[in-house]
């Protein structure tokens, strides 16, 4: 009893640290975008956090969890279990209802990581509506496929903490959506050359990275599923120096290339190195962190150079970050640590394979249909104008001289 109580409290403390990476995916986005989309932005992420913790109450984590089924897709049935809530030996490392928590912080993260790709010109509307089907549906689906027992676990496919299964699931989606969405308007020039667009706070968006990279403790060290000292404290020294390795590596590799030292290649460095340490952070050395984290850092900057090139518009960098990174941190699982092989590896890239066709094809459809029907991008002169005139009518800031007597 008492080894339960300290497992437990360590996934609720888990549990409240991810929870607060939804602060720092909100300052993250709204510095580093205008100042005019702000309360859209923030809308958004809180939007993201309400109903996905009630989605995945009602039906995502018996889709995800659904017990005995074909590997493929299984439901538990709807709400949660209270019988199940008072099993104490449910887990030798937390309770039902701890569990449910845990993992719905994760749940809502996969939207969170599309919202600032998209952001200052989608429609609130289209985005609230792709959140509820990709939330509800698509994430605890593809999570069942390895989490959940499914055929991706069976096969022997390794996600630690979801480079792949939220990271990735996120970044396909992001992927999808701003292909769809198409530029906004100024990002580039009638050449098709890639303009800069600075966001209006970056002392915001550094405050949260840092606060990212502290809830990254919970979200790694949260699931070890328990307080072992051991493995807790390995997997907090591996997140941690794949971040500092993947922040330094991408600002000398930008400086390299560009001959300035750009803090929000620096910023996304940090966070890449984070996304590729995740889906291994168990079975790394501290070198193997440093050196997984270092190619994320070099690899973000090659990425947001091909996004820019391919004319795809991403205000935040998120599919450089979480899909590029999620995608290596995946792959890396199979050269680095305790399961490098060439089987191994095999079996990590038919798991991204896997996690690409089913979130491609369903954020395209979803996103596809809405654009067919009641539209996904603002008007020009909404885009303009900025979101937070025209979807919300408030400012995020106070204009003091219109209050002068």
């Amino acid at each position: 009893m008492e080894l339960l109580t300290t497992n437990n409290v360590w996934m609720m403390i888990c549990t409240a640290l991810v929870f607060f990476m939804h602060t720092g995916f909100a300052f993250l986005e709204v510095g580093l975008t205008r100042q005019k989309n702000t309360i859209n932005i923030l809308f958004k992420n809180i939007f993201i956090i309400t109903v996905g913790l009630l989605l995945y109450c009602l039906v995502g984590f018996n889709l995800m969890y659904p017990g005995d089924f074909n590997g493929f897709l299984g439901f538990a049935g709807f709400g949660l279990d209270a019988e199940a809530a008072l099993d104490l030996t449910y887990s030798e490392g937390y309770t039902y209802w701890t569990d449910f928590l845990f993992q719905g912080m994760f749940a809502a993260t996969a939207a969170t990581i599309v919202s600032g790709a998209v952001a200052e010109r989608m429609k609130l509307g289209a985005f609230m509506i792709f959140t509820v089907i990709y939330v509800a549906l698509i994430y605890p689906i593809a999570g069942s496929w390895h989490w959940g027992g499914g055929f991706l676990s069976e096969l022997g496919f390794y996600d630690f903490a979801g480079s792949t299964l939220v990271h990735s699931v996120g970044g396909w989606a992001a992927l999808v959506a701003v292909s769809l969405l198409g530029a906004r308007k100024g990002k580039f020039d009638k050449n098709g050359k890639s303009l800069v667009i600075l966001g209006h706070n970056i002392p915001l968006a550094t405050a949260g990275v840092l606060i990212l990279w502290l809830g990254w403790f919970g979200f790694n060290g949260g699931s070890v599923l328990s307080a072992d000292p051991a493995l807790t404290s390995l997997v907090l020294v591996t997140t941690c120096l794949a971040a500092a390795a993947g922040g330094i590596a991408s600002f000398i590799f930008s400086n390299i290339l560009y001959k300035n030292f750009d803090l929000t290649m620096f910023l996304n460095g940090v966070l890449g190195g984070l996304v590729g340490i995740t889906a291994g952070a168990d079975q790394m050395s501290p070198t193997d962190a440093i050196l997984i984290g270092a190619i994320a850092g070099v690899l973000i900057v090659l990425a947001v150079a091909l996004i820019d090139k391919l004319k795809l518009d991403d205000p935040v960098g998120a599919i450089a970050v979480h899909l590029a990174c999620g995608i290596w941190g995946t792959l890396a699982v199979g050269i680095f640590g305790e399961l490098a092989g060439w089987e191994q590896f095999s079996t990590q890239l038919i798991g991204v394979a896997s996690y690409a066709l089913i979130c491609i094809v369903s954020s395209y459809l979803i996103f596809f249909t809405l654009k067919k029907t009641s539209g996904i991008r603002v008007s020009e002169k909404e885009e303009l104008e900025g979101l937070d005139l025209h979807e919300h009518e408030m400012n995020a800031y106070a204009d003091f001289r219109m209050n002068e007597h």
